[in-house]
């Protein structure tokens, strides 16, 4: 039963052309749901956090797979604290909680669970085995979503990347990129005994961000070529957390990716969305519009005044999930709201 209270509604950008039927060929995935809009989708990230939420979770669950314009959900990363171990019973759990979601769901891996494993009390893992055993236990079936009505994606699975993806629904690109916190993996393992990045550890930084940029741009390259009507990035990282002044070795990892962002968002004839976790607090704006501090503050070029930027609730804030809706022909593109959890 769909909830019958919602804490905030947002409508953002005017619709930006028509979007072909169907999908793409270079698209695994089919337009489910045409182009004609009244699509919804939830987003939820920074969850579960705690034994209270990890028990809480399968209940929220439930209400989602209960709300019945919701046709696909998104989590945009960290299944877990910062503080807590990231031990495989732990991912199996979470696994088996995300294979109760009746729809269709796309993850995104977040900091916790493998970037920051290196802290003692995290378990004192290597960070790049964790990744690898996320890939197994979330990845295995490279090519489709999670969830029990599992669609199509385009994966970069071949790249060692599955959990890179790429789909369509009505008429909007989605891409989902492994861009985490944590300085998006370059920050030291101090766990380890680490005070600098390991060559292994730049080595792998570097090859995830061609491999994020590689998708980005394959991503727009079609979009373009169908008259998308928007395009959907997601990831967990904060770039932009405005509740702090980062230094350069807090972000500068971001900076091809955040490049790559405006490139391809200033060269889209419609909007362009970023919807990200990491913060923990509800958060819209447009980051990388034209007198954005964010532009030099990464040192970058050019300006992507159609991006908008959405920031999900999580942590101790992670009282809701966000409902984000295409509309039809005529309407905003995107609109979202944030929906209470009942129990």
């Amino acid at each position: 039963m769909r909830c019958a209270r919602t804490i905030t509604v947002l409508a953002t950008l005017a619709l930006a052309g028509g979007g072909a039927a169907g999908a793409d060929a270079a698209t695994s995935a089919p337009d489910g749901a045409g182009s004609g809009g009244g699509y919804s989708f939830a987003v939820i990230g920074d969850v579960p956090y705690g034994a209270d939420q990890i028990a809480a979770f399968p209940g929220w669950i439930q209400q989602i797979n209960a709300d019945p314009d919701v046709r696909s959900v998104v989590h945009v990363g960290d299944i877990k604290n910062g503080s807590s171990v990231c031990s495989d019973d732990y991912f199996r759990l979470i696994r088996s909680d995300f294979d109760t979601f009746e729809d269709p769901l796309v993850y995104t891996p977040g900091d916790n669970e493998w970037t920051d494993c290196h802290r003692a009390n995290n378990g004192a893992y290597d960070p790049l085995e964790r990744l690898g055993t996320l890939r197994e236990v979330f990845f295995d079936r490279p090519g489709r979503t999670l969830g029990q009505d599992a669609f199509p994606v385009t994966s970069q699975a071949d790249r060692g990347f599955p959990e890179n993806v790429t789909y369509r629904r009505a008429g909007v690109t989605f891409v989902a990129a492994d861009v985490t916190g944590s300085n998006n993996g370059l920050q030291p393992w101090t766990g380890l005994g680490n005070t600098e990045p390991t060559p292994e550890q730049r080595q792998a930084v570097q090859a995830r961000t061609d491999a994020d940029i590689d998708e980005l741009r394959a991503a727009f390259v079609t979009a373009r070529s169908r008259h998308d009507r928007a395009v959907v990035v997601m990831q967990q990282a904060d770039m932009f957390d405005p509740s702090y002044a980062p230094s350069w070795d807090d972000i500068s990892a971001f900076r091809p990716w955040v490049q790559a962002l405006v490139d391809e968002a200033s060269s889209f004839a419609g909007p362009v969305y970023l919807i990200d976790g990491d913060s923990h607090s509800y958060h819209t704006d447009r980051p990388l519009a034209t007198g954005s501090s964010w532009l030099s503050t990464y040192r970058l070029s050019g300006a992507a005044d159609h991006l908008t930027r959405v920031t999900v609730d999580g942590s101790s804030n992670n009282t809701d999930y966000l409902r984000v809706t295409v509309g039809a022909p005529g309407k905003p593109v995107l609109s979202w709201e944030r929906v209470p959890y009942t129990s």
